[in-house]
């Protein structure tokens, strides 16, 4: 059964691998590390805020307030470096502490009033995108050295590719996500609230406190997405990630982690969402198509993995009714 549990990551990582052996085979350079590491780069907020995504999704809720976090986060420290003065750093701390608390007390909301994640989340949504918009109306430029310090800041590797600074703080909170969610009683208490919370909790998981660190961490995670994306633009804009959470939630599914919680890796949200930036950039390499076939291709592939996934759902009480 434990095997089992790693079908939907193999796939994944098959899809990916797929993906990119058709992209060396068409295109020139689609091989060179300049691609891998603009696919880092380009697409760390979406896999950053997936980390956090991870979790809430194995714990068996939803967190849709991704997008409208990182378009607040954006707004904020724009002003608060360009209109108060503040350093960019002093300024990113608050909005990470915020994220924060924002994602702590939707997880308090949603166990303590017993109410649907979806319907918290989505409240959480529109309050932050209103709140970006009262903000400011308008895109916010930062101009300030450590932003741009930050975007011209790169690890060399072989050939004319580089890490940036948005690809290392990416691998850095991808590292944390899978040390919480695989190597502590925390993420042990995840996976177990995810499989049945009523159980989990008779067996004494602390629920509502493991429920308050997930959606804390999601917060944290969205928050980080938002200082990456924001520092990546060096602006921030109140309609800026619209839409970005169905993107991180994709990520996450592909990834093969399933819906119902309990199953899943964090590995597999790093693939689910290179998967989405191959594909961008099989289409970039193109030239013809429509980026919108970028979402038809995702559209296509969740649904696959939702179909692997209750196939495996059904694989997995049939072991267990056999036990």
């Amino acid at each position: 059964m434990k095997n089992e549990r790693w079908i939907p990551v193999l796939a994944t990582l098959l899809v990916l691998l797929l993906l990119y052996a058709f992209g060396i085979s068409q295109y020139n350079n689609f091989a060179s590390t300049l691609v891998l590491g603009n696919l880092l780069t380009d697409n760390a907020f979406v896999i950053i805020a997936g980390v956090g995504m991870t979790l809430v999704i194995l714990s068996g809720g939803i967190d849709l307030s991704v997008g409208s976090m990182i378009a607040f986060v954006g707004i904020l420290i724009a002003l608060l470096v360009n209109n108060a003065g503040w350093h960019p750093l002093a300024a990113i701390a608050v909005a990470l502490v915020l994220g924060t608390l924002i994602g702590a007390l939707m997880g308090w909301l949603i166990d303590a009033f017993e109410l649907q994640p979806f319907i918290v989340t989505l409240a959480v949504m529109f309050f932050l995108r209103g709140l970006a918009f009262l903000l400011s109306l308008e895109s916010v430029p930062i101009n300030h050295g450590f932003v741009d310090g930050f975007a011209n800041f790169r690890i060399p590797l072989p050939g004319r590719g580089s890490l940036t600074a948005s690809a290392l703080v990416m691998l850095a909170v991808l590292a944390i996500g899978i040390v919480i969610a695989h190597y502590t009683r925390f993420g042990t208490n995840v996976y177990a609230i995810g499989g049945d919370k009523h159980s989990a909790g008779l067996l004494g998981v602390p629920v509502r406190g493991t429920l308050v660190g997930v959606y804390a961490f999601s917060g944290f995670t969205s928050a980080m997405a938002g200082v990456v994306y924001t520092l990546y633009t060096a602006s921030g804009y109140p309609l800026a990630a619209i839409g970005v959470e169905l993107d991180v939630i994709a990520a996450v599914v592909i990834g093969g982690t399933l819906l119902t919680g309990g199953v899943g890796f964090v590995i597999g949200t790093l693939l689910g969402g290179l998967i989405q930036g191959v594909i961008q950039t099989l289409i970039a390499f193109d030239g013809s198509l429509n980026s919108w076939w970028t979402k038809i291709v995702i559209g296509l592939l969740l649904f696959i993995f939702i179909l692997l996934q209750r196939l495996l759902s059904r694989s997995f009480g049939a072991t267990l009714a056999r036990a």
